[in-house]
């Protein structure tokens, strides 16, 4: 690089550090008017709007049909927010909450009313059939906005029903998106693709079929009124279809959101929606920003200690990746929740496990005598392979997740793949750049980048036995223990409310009390009765209303609790009322979890295999992956952590943090035996290729570890909830790494096929 490009480089880092710690630190700040300040937050963080639905009609409400009801819901509100909550409040009651939102109307009229959807077909092409033009009070026709005539029912949908005119319902269809699709002249226009499930795509077969031989149209009919009336075209018998015809993407979108929440298997109306606000302080999120930011400055001092000038680049590296991380988050419209700042802060430290490959790798090889131009290119191309399959073996993970995922799930990939993708970028090009311009300015001593010496191998695979009996032990001691958490709770883990549900009581204060003043006030006095810390509450916007959410009470804690709030603040005990909740996270939000988590492990094994031509490697990844989720499982049975939301984000962040840890020392082992070797080098080709990535295993996991520890000492209790498990993970992963998955394949190679090299 020539010296003239080379400040260039170096203004523009100046120029480009500058312009995101300007949007970042104002974002965050008074003012809040820089592109972070736009970043969404989730409920516990700024509030939203809760809605709550009831069931129409005064019979029984099947189980089955409220399941379903609230899972497709939840899949509807998933648009506006990943972190979007439903579930059940009571009998006949379903509970929304929308993070990061204000206007309880516009969510309203967007989300639609739910209620019946019916496909109607027409019995004659003279407008006498089935439906015809709506007419006002003086019989004149009614038309929109644009003077089409508006549609409506000839005959009741009770006669419809008898007829066998109706169809289709709104149970039929499995999905309705908004978007583009091109004509016969590939021009393109607004539509919405319809997907039916398997009885609704021979019903709609069946009636297309019909309807096109006798020139008929089908209407489609929701909550008293047509609203949308397609000719049929040609048959449809492969379950999709398109409605095309419309204006603009909002009107194409309104059609497919009225089709979505008409494919409801109940009919609810709204009983009441409210603005509620944070529910953590902003003493919470302060707390984990300057954790973060203490992790951060630790974590640049040490790599800068430790690998002098090139750690220093990869400090400044490090501090445009937590920038570029914020305005992505704005950019790509993604939720940020408590738990999210934590993923980011933990996203940091794993970002530095990259700048530790390059820069151990250039130390190598000018332990071995390179010149320092010549070890700064060796080491980035040496390095190249076990980043790109580490983190790429990561994002196949996260994106396997964010498509199958729903919910947390899903938003934890979002924030996962776009820090891997960042990571990547600061590590392979905006580190390379930086540390190239420096060389060209003149720093080209040696002693400024260090050196390392080859060391004698340790023999990890010696104690190879120990260190099976160990794990075996913990994770048997982890059921153990989770039986007898079952046997005297009815519970194996220490489940919350997201997972298990409880009781909401709503109760209406005398005066108007901020979040610090629940928190101080309030919250103990519920712990006091419910003997657990898992009280969630929140604040109902412009009222003295405030609802607390804890585990399900009996009737003589609920007695207690309205005691009380009438003795500690005077409450009116009429204003208290309370409801059962459901869990948050669904039993088919834990099957979508699960079949994720399965297809993206299959995917990366099948990754694995082809990138190292050599299953051993891949088996014995996922065996050491399991072997990971497994021991922190443990540890959640014998600490009790409480298990929410954050243990699945716990659990994926260990996943990815694990599987990239070994990715490295297999990448050191296929290095090595690149050159050929014999049978008996083999204990010592695995040894040493351990013995060569010990550096990088601990230096990430302590970068790691600190990053978390600031966040455990600092934070909130549900953010220390989270931050334990994960410094249990973080010691886990680099113990397997080192201990575990070379021994593993070392076996593997070995004992299974003897014959082979």
């Amino acid at each position: 690089m020539k010296k003239s490009r080379a400040v260039l480089v170096l203004i523009a880092t100046v120029l480009v550090m500058g312009l995101l710690a300007y949007t970042t630190i104002i974002g965050f700040g008074p003012t809040k008017t820089g592109s972070a300040a736009n970043i969404k937050q989730g409920l516990d963080l700024a509030g939203g709007v809760s809605i709550t639905y009831e069931v129409v009609g005064d019979g029984e409400v099947d189980e089955a049909d409220m399941k379903d009801t609230i899972y497709k819901l939840q899949k509807r509100v998933e648009g506006y927010s990943t972190e979007a909550q439903v579930y059940q409040e009571g009998t006949n009651r379903i509970n929304i909450e929308i993070p990061g939102v204000s206007d309880a109307n516009a969510i309203l009229e967007e989300l639609g009313q739910p209620g019946s959807l019916y496909f109607i077909a027409e019995t004659a092409s003279d407008g006498s059939g089935n439906y015809t033009y709506k007419t006002d009070e003086n019989g004149t026709v009614v038309t929109d906005e644009e003077g089409y005539p508006v549609y409506a029912l000839a005959k009741s949908i009770e006669e419809l029903e008898a007829d066998g005119s109706i169809v289709l319902t709104g149970s039929d269809v499995k999905n309705a998106d908004a978007g583009q699709i091109s004509d016969d002249m590939q021009n393109s226009e607004y539509a919405v693709q319809l997907i039916l499930n398997s009885e609704g795509t021979q019903k709609f077969a069946d009636a297309t079929t019909k309807a096109y031989q006798n020139g008929e149209s089908i209407g489609i009919y929701y909550d008293g009124e047509f609203v949308s009336v397609p000719t049929v075209n040609s048959p449809i018998t492969g379950g999709e279809a398109s409605i095309t015809g419309m204006k603009d993407f909002e009107e194409a979108e309104q059609l497919a959101s009225t089709i979505r929440i008409g494919g409801l298997k109940l009919e609810l109306q709204e009983l009441r929606s409210n603005v509620v606000g944070a529910q953590l302080g902003e003493e919470a999120l302060k707390t984990s920003l300057y954790a973060g930011a203490i992790g951060l400055v630790i974590v640049m001092v040490f790599m800068t200690i430790v690998y002098l000038l090139p750690g220093f680049v990869s400090a400044i590296a490090l501090l445009i990746y937590t920038g570029l991380t914020l305005l992505a988050l704005n950019a790509f419209d993604i939720t940020l929740t408590l738990p999210g700042i934590a993923g980011i802060i933990l996203s940091i430290g794993m970002a530095v496990d990259a700048n530790v490959i390059i820069f151990a790798r250039v130390k190598e090889e000018l332990g071995t005598g390179k010149t320092v131009n010549s070890a700064i290119k060796i080491g980035f191309q040496k390095a190249l392979s076990a980043i790109v399959d580490g983190n790429i073996t990561t994002l196949i993970a996260a994106l396997v997740l964010g498509l199958k995922g729903s919910g947390t799930v899903k938003g934890f990939a979002q924030t996962l793949g776009l820090g891997i993708v960042l990571s990547m970028f600061t590590a392979l090009v905006v580190t390379r750049l930086i540390i190239n311009a420096f060389y060209a300015l003149g720093l080209k001593n040696e002693k400024l980048y260090g050196s390392i010496k080859e060391r004698k191998s340790i023999n990890f695979l010696s104690k190879k036995a120990i260190c099976f009996v160990v794990s075996g032990v913990i994770i048997v001691a982890g059921f153990v223990f989770m039986g007898v958490n079952k046997a005297g709770t009815g519970d194996m883990l220490n489940y919350s409310l997201e997972f298990k549900g409880g009781t909401s009581t709503n109760v209406t204060f005398n005066e108007d009390m901020t979040i610090a003043d629940i928190d101080s006030k309030v919250v103990p006095v519920v712990e006091d009765i419910t003997g657990d810390g898992n009280v969630q509450t929140q604040k109902v916007t412009g009222t003295n209303e405030v609802i607390i959410k804890t585990r399900t009470l009996s009737v003589d804690e609920r007695q207690a609790f309205n005691q009380a709030m009438v003795d500690n603040f005077g409450v009116d005990e009429g204003k208290i009322t309370a409801e059962t909740i459901s869990a948050a996270v669904s039993d088919e939000m834990k099957k979508d979890a699960v079949i994720a988590v399965a297809i993206a492990t299959i995917c990366m094994l099948i990754y694995i295999w082809f990138r190292f031509s050599d299953i051993r490697f891949a088996a014995s990844a996922v065996i050491a992956l399991c072997h990971d989720v497994l021991v922190v499982l443990a540890f959640y049975a014998m600490a009790k952590v409480s298990v929410g939301n954050t243990f699945i984000a716990c659990m994926l962040t260990i996943v990815g943090y694990s599987i990239n840890a070994t990715i490295v020392i297999f990448d050191r082992i296929r290095e090595n035996m690149a050159g050929g070797y014999k049978k008996e080098e083999l204990t010592e080709i695995v040894n040493s290729s351990i013995t060569q990535t010990l550096t990088r295993s601990i230096y990430t996991s302590l970068t790691t570890f600190v990053m978390v520890a600031a966040l455990y000492v600092l934070g909130v209790t549900s953010i220390r909830e989270f931050a334990l498990p994960l410094m249990v993970g973080i010691i886990c992963g680099a113990y397997s790494s080192v201990c575990i998955t070379g021994a593993l394949w070392y076996l593997m190679k070995t004992k299974l096929n003897k014959n082979k090299k």
